[in-house]
């Protein structure tokens, strides 16, 4: 989307988020971007959202999501390396 010249930050920011209103919530907590910060990720071809307090939950025990996340069975744990 172009922005037209002479428009602020704040602007874009508002035009941006009013262009896309679709249902954003933690696939953990179901929490929307009005009680938590929101991280957008793509899987299997779908737009999924999760909050930061659940993002470990996905990377360190994805089995943890079965029932939640399609194809969670799938994912593997991050190795640890420390």
């Amino acid at each position: 989307m172009q922005i037209p010249q002479g428009r602020g930050n704040s602007e874009r920011l508002e035009m941006s988020v009013t262009d896309e209103q679709t249902e954003r919530h933690c696939l953990a907590c179901k929490r929307d971007s009005h009680a938590t910060p929101l991280v957008q990720l793509v899987y299997l071809e779908s737009a999924l959202w999760i909050c930061p307090q659940h993002l470990p939950m996905l990377i360190h025990d994805p089995a943890s999501l079965i029932g939640v996340l399609p194809g969670a069975e799938n994912l593997s744990p991050a190795d640890h390396h420390d």
